[in-house]
């Protein structure tokens, strides 16, 4: 068999032909890289927010001035919850947001023009915008049974909560968590008192 003897010319195609596959192979290997990358910071973000901090968006205005329709706000899920803390549980599945007023084992009274008492103290609520009874049909004073907690919305006058038996006190098992941040609209982002 004789040898060919290749030219300088086709020496140098020779090796432009190699340094393009070489080339080709090197940003496929980078491309299906960077994809498997994307899939799995996705498939985390979607467990991150679906398992440990949920985004809900606000339906209805029972818990304005503090929260408003359409904002979406982050939920982080936990146990343990205070006075004051909003949550978000489920009732009749509906998804609600209401304020903690007492944990377990509170009495809780309410007055005429809405002024709530725990346990015989008042409650200064610098997060409502008008005091009012609203809807309630439970007897007061009411004493909030273990593993629940006794929740009302910011807007009193129209908010179905622990006052109404259809909501009633919640349990630890109907909370999906505590809202803690505002995530929209960018005018409104930051945390959640």
């Amino acid at each position: 068999m004789k040898e060919k003897n290749l030219t300088v010319p086709e020496i140098s195609e020779l090796r432009e032909e190699l340094r393009r596959e070489r080339h080709r192979h090197s940003f496929a290997r980078s491309l299906i890289s960077t994809i498997a990358v994307l899939l799995v910071v996705a498939a985390v973000a979607v467990l991150l927010a679906t398992m440990l901090m949920p985004v809900l968006r606000i339906y209805g205005n029972s818990m304005t001035p503090t929260l408003n329709q359409g904002q979406l706000v982050l939920c982080v899920k936990g146990r343990d919850f205070k006075e004051g803390d909003l949550l978000a549980f489920y009732t009749d599945n509906k998804l609600l947001v209401k304020r903690v007023i007492a944990g377990p084992g509170a009495l809780v009274d309410i007055a005429e023009d809405g002024t709530i008492s725990v346990n015989g103290k008042k409650l200064d609520e610098p997060y409502i915008s008008q005091k009012a009874l609203g809807p309630c049909d439970i007897e007061l004073p009411c004493k909030v049974p273990e593993s629940r907690y006794f929740l009302m919305g910011d807007h009193r006058q129209t908010s179905v909560d622990s006052r109404s038996t259809v909501v009633g006190c919640v349990s630890r098992g109907q909370i999906l968590g505590k809202i803690v941040f505002r995530i929209w609209p960018l005018a409104d982002f930051g945390a959640v008192n």
